[in-house]
C-alpha cells in the first residue's frame, strides 16, 4: 500500500535585505502536521534559581495557545527564549522547524513579536512607527507604503494613522503594536501579556482581532498570561507555576478534570471545619487562606449537611462550576498569585 503523501504549506517571509516588500525569500517547505512551535526539555536557570524546569510543549499551526502562571512562573523566561533573547541553558526550542540558538535570524524572519512593554515611539505617528519598523527588516518604497496601508486598514486605524500615538488611547496603541507584529507577514505571532492596560472594551476588540489573524491568516499565536478570562478566551492552555509546566489542555478539558461542582467556605476556623467534616461526614477537604474547599457533583444537595455539621463556623458559603482558577488550585496546591519573583525582573535586564 502507498504511503499517503504529506501535506506541506510553503512559508514565506520579507528578505531580510533592502528590496522592495513584494519580493520573498521562501524558506524550506513546512509541513503543516508538524507543530508551529516545539519546545523539548527546556531548561533555564538565572545564577541559581531555575526560571524553567524540564519544559516540553507543541503549538500546533494555526492556533491561539496561552501561557498562564503568575509573575515567578517562567512564562516572560521561556517567551524571551522563542523570541531568541535569551539562550537557554539546556533543552531545545524551535519555531517552524527553525532551532531558536543555532538559526536565530532565521527563527527572527519568521516571527512577529508584541512585547508587554510598549515599543511605539510615542513622538511618531501610527505610520511613521510602521514605516522604521519596515526598514528594520530590508523593506522600501512603494510596497512598503502598500504594506502599511494593509495593516493599518485590517486593525482599523486607518483614519489614525498619521496621529502620534502619544496621543491615541491604550487600546488604540496596543492595535499600532499589533499592525506593527503583523507587518512583515510573520506565520508566528508571540504576544508578552497582550491585555495588559487595555480595559474590558478595548480586550474584546483585541480578541476581535486575534481571532481574525487565525481564521483569516493562518497565524499561530502564543501569548503569555496570568488574566484567567483571557486564558479561558484560548484554544489551549499551558499552566506554568515555578517553572514547571503542570498541565496542558484546552480551558474546556482542564475544567473537566475537577469532576463536580466547587464547593467554597469561609470561615474564622478552617482547620476545625475541616475536621468536624472529616468527622461527621467522612468528607476530606482542602483549606487555603482561610477556605476550606471541596469539589463534589451536585455540588448544592451537599450544602445543608455541610452547614450543619460545622454550626457557627462556616460565614459564607458558595457553589459553582469550575473555573481556571479551580484547576490552577487543583494542579499546584495554592492560589493563583503573583510571586514577585525574580523571573521578569531578571529576564527584563536581559540576563
Amino acid at each position: 500500500m502507498a504511503e499517503a503523501p504529506v501535506v506541506v504549506k510553503r512559508i514565506l517571509h520579507p528578505s531580510p535585505q533592502p528590496s522592495p516588500l513584494g519580493r520573498e525569500r521562501e524558506l524550506e517547505p513546512f509541513p503543516v502536521s508538524e507543530p508551529a512551535v516545539q519546545v523539548e526539555h527546556l531548561t533555564h536557570r538565572y545564577d541559581d534559581r531555575v526560571a524553567l524546569d524540564d519544559v516540553s510543549l507543541a503549538v500546533q499551526p494555526g492556533e491561539v495557545f496561552g501561557l498562564l502562571g503568575p509573575n515567578g512562573s517562567g512564562k516572560t523566561t521561556l517567551f524571551r527564549i522563542l523570541c531568541t533573547l535569551v539562550r537557554p541553558t539546556a533543552g531545545a526550542a524551535k519555531v517552524l522547524g527553525a532551532d531558536v540558538v543555532g538559526e536565530r535570524e532565521t527563527v527572527r524572519r519568521a516571527i512577529g513579536v508584541v512585547f508587554q512593554s510598549p515599543s511605539l515611539d510615542k513622538q511618531l505617528t501610527a505610520r511613521e512607527n510602521l514605516r522604521h519598523h519596515g526598514h528594520l527588516y530590508g523593506l522600501r518604497g512603494a510596497g512598503l507604503r502598500t504594506r502599511i496601508d494593509e495593516v493599518l486598514g485590517a486593525f482599523g486605524l486607518a483614519d489614525r494613522a498619521d496621529e502620534t500615538t502619544g496621543r491615541l488611547s491604550g487600546g488604540t496603541r496596543r492595535r499600532v503594536e499589533l499592525a506593527k507584529g503583523m507587518l512583515t507577514r510573520p506565520r508566528v505571532l508571540l504576544m508578552d501579556e497582550p491585555s495588559t492596560g487595555l480595559d474590558p472594551a478595548a480586550r474584546i476588540e483585541l480578541w476581535r482581532q486575534l481571532r481574525r489573524l487565525c481564521a483569516a491568516e493562518g497565524v499561530t499565536i502564543l501569548l503569555t498570561t496570568h488574566l484567567m478570562e483571557e486564558a479561558d478566551r484560548c484554544n489551549r492552555l499551558g499552566i506554568l507555576d515555578r517553572g514547571r509546566l503542570l498541565a496542558c489542555d484546552s480551558p474546556d478539558a482542564l475544567k473537566d478534570r475537577i469532576g463536580g461542582d466547587v464547593i467554597s467556605m469561609s470561615s474564622d476556623q478552617p482547620e476545625e471545619v475541616r475536621r468536624l467534616l472529616r468527622e461527621r461526614l467522612s468528607v476530606e477537604s482542602d483549606a487555603l487562606d482561610g477556605v476550606v474547599r471541596l469539589e463534589r457533583r451536585r455540588g448544592h444537595e451537599l450544602v445543608p449537611q455541610l452547614i450543619e455539621a460545622a454550626p457557627g463556623l462556616i460565614l459564607s458559603i458558595s457553589v459553582g462550576r469550575p473555573t481556571l482558577e479551580d484547576v490552577f488550585v487543583r494542579v499546584t496546591g495554592h492560589r493563583f498569585r503573583d510571586e514577585g519573583s525574580a523571573d521578569d525582573a531578571l529576564s527584563s535586564r536581559g540576563r
